[in-house]
């Protein structure tokens, strides 16, 4: 399915499912074992940790995790990022992810231990630097162990 029909789709109120690419929301979403549900904004309001499909201002397709919004519009960070990406206006969100599912096991964006688990994870975001150059290291440490 192309972007054409997927947001065609959700204009038309109808949810799709789709499997992003990229590695810009790792862990949450891995890219090619992963999928999502995106469904229309109908009645949704975005607020912060949602994950959003929206049209960045090159025109792509972008699923990201909102950080924040203000009087300019929405700010979205990838979970595996720590740049801003903003601001964003609602006209320009597409749909929201409702549900993600990997090997099959379907987690909602209301079940209460992913919502802490996504208040955590922007919480750390200014810090996730940090954590990959630890794990960068460790994995080095233990290649040369073995």
């Amino acid at each position: 399915m192309n972007k054409i029909d997927v947001v065609q789709l959700l204009q038309n109120g109808q949810s799709v499912q789709i499997q992003p690419q990229g590695i810009s929301m790792y862990p949450l979403i891995v890219s090619g074992r992963d999928s999502v549900i995106i469904c229309p904004l109908q009645g949704h309001t975005c607020r912060r940790g949602d994950v959003v499909l929206f049209r960045n201002n090159e025109n792509r397709l972008v699923l990201h995790r909102v950080v924040k919004q203000n009087h300019q519009g929405y700010y979205f960070v990838g979970d595996n990022q720590i740049a801003v990406e903003g601001p964003v206006a609602p006209e320009q969100i597409v749909g929201i992810a409702t549900v993600f599912i990997r090997k099959d096991k379907e987690i909602s964006h209301r079940n209460v231990i992913y919502r802490v688990l996504s208040f955590l994870w922007l919480l750390v975001r200014p810090f996730r630097f940090i954590g990959w150059k630890i794990m960068r290291g460790l994995r080095r440490i233990h290649a040369h162990k073995n």
